[in-house]
């Protein structure tokens, strides 16, 4: 199993419009540090999955029938507005599994066009494509929200983002596999008070320390973060890596 993430940053995105901080100052310097909106691609055998859609250059990265479907962790703008351009391709269906959220993305529902919205995951249920067994792990956000564990060619990943720790069933389902890596939301550096909706760095290493991966990822990376890293890179575990876009797992 081959995973590559395709965009590793926040809602803002890094750089952030306006923003001329150390970490803002550097991408626009140099285009290996900018982060695009956070999504992956997970390659098994002939399965191509896309997880997440945030990304609005789909049609171009993607020729037809490149793909073998979508999986979406939820709906929010920042990781699904590739959809809005996508679902008007003709000649192909598209599958798309994701949370059941009855709110979807704008009017992606009403008008799909190519993309097939038809089998949502229910929390904890596995399914086969092809080479590669998901299953649907419910996670903590603002909005009906699951990241996924992906296994297939002998590997075990987890992706889950965004979250803000783990809801207990989630984590109890984590705690008894032996996760080979753990792609984790980490939006901010350490806060002085319990952050909303994504993970700070200190939460995000409490995570990672009660799921015990071989590996961890750090993702969904926020320009706050960035800027911290630039003086604190030294300070994280050693089994533990901050993603860059274009990263292979």
């Amino acid at each position: 199993m081959r995973l590559t993430l395709l965009g590793t940053g926040d809602a803002r995105q890094v750089p952030v419009y306006g923003c001329d901080c150390a970490a803002c100052h550097a991408a626009r310097q140099d285009e290996r540090l900018r982060r695009r909106p956070c999504c992956a691609l997970v390659e098994v055998g002939e399965q191509r999955w896309l997880i997440d859609s945030g990304l609005t250059d789909l049609t171009e990265r993607f020729p037809p029938r490149s793909l073998s479907g979508i999986l979406q962790t939820h709906y929010h703008a920042d990781h699904a507005q590739g959809l809005l351009h996508l679902r008007w391709g003709q000649g192909l269906v598209i599958p798309v599994h994701g949370p059941a959220d009855p709110e979807g993305l704008a009017d992606l529902y009403k008008h799909p066009g190519i993309l097939d919205f038809s089998r949502p995951f229910m929390p904890f249920e596995s399914r086969a494509l092809g080479d590669l067994q998901v299953t649907a792990l419910p996670l903590l956000h603002s909005r009906p929200t699951l990241g996924y564990l992906l296994e297939g060619g002998g590997r075990r990943i987890a992706y889950l983002t965004d979250t803000v720790g783990l809801p207990h069933d989630t984590q109890s389902f984590l705690q008894r596999e032996a996760l080979d890596v753990l792609i984790l939301d980490c939006s901010m550096p350490p806060q002085p008070h319990a952050p909303r909706n994504h993970n700070d760095l200190t939460l995000a290493l409490k995570t990672i320390d009660e799921l015990k991966p071989g590996q961890a990822v750090l993702t969904h990376v926020g320009h706050t973060l960035d800027a911290w890293l630039m003086e604190h890179a030294e300070d994280l575990p050693e089994h533990v890596r901050v993603a860059r876009d274009a990263m292979k797992v």
